[in-house]
């Protein structure tokens, strides 16, 4: 049992007090020896103060707030550990494909993004997530949590001005940290959606690759690819004699190489990315173990009721009493 202020308790002893003191018109007769024992009376009378100890017992007490501390259940569920990693360069408050037919812009990369990740988290109830924004370099945003309103705010908070470069490779770093440190549940992912790709340096690939391999975490890039760019799944591309490869390709070539699970896809349009997303969601539906708090009990009501009980007995017999000496 904890208390909200334990310091309260101190005040018990006081609760003796009716034991202690005799009540004043029992003091009223000068000699009352010839009078005949009354068992019944003397025990009523012991009764009544007990009630009023227990009175003043639950009014401490309720007022040092009782209540029990939170509890973790180890729980099998349904869902994984996941880090988001979402690009917040400047281009993703581009919309998809520009002004519309009918002359209105269209839904922003940023927008659709935040929504359809806010209906992806809100399907998922086992799940722990984390999330990395990253532009010219990475930004921590949360680590790995059960906390749904955590997670819906955190994505939501994810609109702002960036910087117009696309630095995936120190978000996937940042993203792969979140679980360091943290029990595997049996499935982790990273799911990196961005609008573009960088060149990542041999070191930090490597890196990229211990980790993933270490931490059992596999990957899904969601690619927001612009109308008439460049398609990572073009197998038949070839680049200008004495070029290298578009970062896009050669990023795709990178995550293939990954000993992890590595799955990728490319949306045009807003719809395109809810089907992206919705296979995720498919995918990442495994056995884990996961633990669900339980709230501790609150005890301040009960024992307001109880102390309520117990003088509303001494109210009813005083009112008796007041009775019987009126009549008498």
């Amino acid at each position: 049992m904890i208390f909200y202020n334990a310091w309260l308790l101190w005040l018990l002893p006081l609760a003796l007090l009716p034991l202690l003191l005799e009540r004043s018109h029992s003091r009223h007769y000068s000699w009352n020896d010839m009078l005949p024992k009354d068992p019944l009376s003397d025990i009523l009378g012991l009764i009544l103060k007990i009630l009023a100890v227990l009175a003043l017992i639950f009014i401490v007490l309720g007022l040092a707030g009782p209540h029990t501390s939170e509890q973790k259940v180890q729980k099998i569920g349904v869902g994984a550990q996941i880090a988001l990693v979402l690009d917040r360069s400047a281009s993703m408050d581009d919309p998809f494909s520009g002004s519309g037919s009918d002359g209105k812009v269209g839904e922003t990369k940023s927008g659709a993004a935040s929504r359809l990740m806010t209906n992806f988290v809100k399907q998922r109830k086992n799940d722990m997530m984390g999330m990395i924004t990253f532009s010219n370099s990475a930004m921590y945003v949360l680590p790995l949590t059960e906390n749904r309103e955590a997670i819906l705010a955190a994505i939501q908070a994810t609109a702002g001005n960036s910087l117009f470069q696309t630095n995936i490779g120190s978000g996937l770093t940042s993203g792969a940290g979140l679980f360091d440190g943290v029990p595997d549940s049996g499935s982790r992912a990273i799911i990196l959606l961005s609008d573009g790709a960088g060149r990542i340096p041999a070191d930090t690939q490597q890196k990229l690759k211990e980790w993933f391999e270490r931490l059992h975490v596999s990957l899904y890039w969601i690619v927001l690819r612009q109308p008439g760019g460049i398609s990572i799944f073009d197998t038949h591309y070839k680049p200008d004699e004495d070029k290298a490869l578009p970062a896009e390709i050669e990023l795709n070539n990178f995550f293939k190489s990954l000993k992890t699970p590595f799955t990728a896809y490319e949306a045009e349009d807003p719809k395109a990315l809810a089907s992206a997303i919705n296979d995720i969601n498919q995918k990442e539906k495994k056995p884990i173990k996961y633990m669900q708090r339980i709230a501790g009990h609150e005890f301040t009501q009960p024992c307001y009721l109880l102390a309520a009980l117990m003088i509303g007995f001494l109210i009813a017999v005083k009112y008796l009493e007041m009775r019987t000496w009126r009549q008498a």
